[in-house]
């Protein structure tokens, strides 16, 4: 029989570590993503970069020999005029409003749809199909099949349902904002929907046990259990849905052009540049507009992060 020394034996029980890869090693690992990487920044960085240099640029296509560089007045522009700060106050608005109600609708069409009954996948999947459809086409098909005051279905079935009698609304005229609120909530409730659904079948049902032996009845299990549970999953959705509705443009351009109130940030960028050709102010709209993206972004990155950590752990 051998003995095996102490200094030998301490080192045989000692884990092995892995010697660490070299910088020529990791560099090699990532050589094939670099293409990839390389044509990500000429899309996007660049042109990005080159819009923020020209909202420094006082460039006018009316008067091309008044070019200047090195101003901030664009940016002076943006926040002192009546109509960009008109076009801010409406896309905020618009923003919270759409987040707030498809969120709500979101929640209860999920909560109904996590229920067992028949034929629940082929609801599920129709009621994804709004989201699905094309943004112009939506737009075009609310107002003209749906809001017209001569032959909409609004006021066909408001007549129908009382009588000869009943208001009928020129919605795009008296409320045209609104109007094209309920097309982006339409087309974003289902968005909310799978988000908040997929939180609801992550659920521990070991608690919601726990709670029925307890005597919690729905109310309070809905309350205290399900909405704690929920609230990550509520926040992703409301923030990628605030990314998405504030750089929304085809369906105010689409419903009213624009007019009647109803500019947004995205649309007054599209005045200025195509319309005023004034390429200074368009572009320090533009970049108000990503760096406001970025922040919420950054948010929704934050709690995704944390929901794939819970997740995990």
């Amino acid at each position: 029989m051998f003995e095996v020394s102490a200094p030998a034996a301490e080192r045989a029980s000692q884990p092995i570590t892995p010697p660490k890869p070299r910088a020529k090693d990791r560099w090699l690992k990532r050589a094939p993503m670099l293409p990839a990487l390389i044509f990500v920044i000429i899309v996007t960085q660049i042109p990005f970069a080159i819009t923020i240099i020209i909202s420094f640029m006082n460039w006018n296509a009316a008067y091309p020999d008044d070019i200047a560089f090195g101003t901030l007045q664009n940016y002076v522009t943006v926040f002192t005029d009546a109509n960009l700060l008109r076009a801010v106050f409406v896309t905020v608005g618009l923003t919270v409003g759409v987040v707030l109600v498809s969120a709500l609708l979101g929640l209860g069409i999920a909560l109904l749809l996590d229920r067992k009954f028949i034929g629940r996948g082929f609801v599920r999947t129709l009621m994804i199909t709004p989201f699905l459809v094309v943004p112009v086409a939506a737009a075009l098909l609310f107002k003209h099949a749906i809001f017209n005051p001569s032959y909409g279905l609004l006021n066909g079935l408001l007549t129908t349902v009382f009588g000869e009698s009943a208001p009928q609304p020129d919605l795009m005229t008296s409320l045209p904002l609104v109007g094209i609120g309920l097309v982006l909530v339409w087309q974003w409730t289902p968005f909310m929907m799978l988000i908040m659904l997929a939180g609801l079948q992550s659920r521990p049902m070991d608690v919601y046990e726990a709670a029925l032996v307890d005597g919690a009845g729905p109310w309070q299990t809905f309350r205290f259990i399900t909405l704690p549970h929920l609230r990550r999953y509520i926040e992703l959705a409301a923030l990628l849905g605030t990314i998405y509705i504030v750089q929304n443009f085809d369906m105010v351009f689409t419903m009213t052009s624009g007019g009647l109130g109803t500019a947004n940030l995205p649309y007054v960028i599209y005045q200025e540049f195509f319309v005023a050709q004034d390429y200074g102010v368009s572009s320090a709209v533009g970049v108000i507009v990503v760096v406001a993206s970025l922040i919420i972004a950054t948010f929704a990155l934050r709690t995704a992060s944390t929901l794939l950590k819970e997740e995990n752990s």
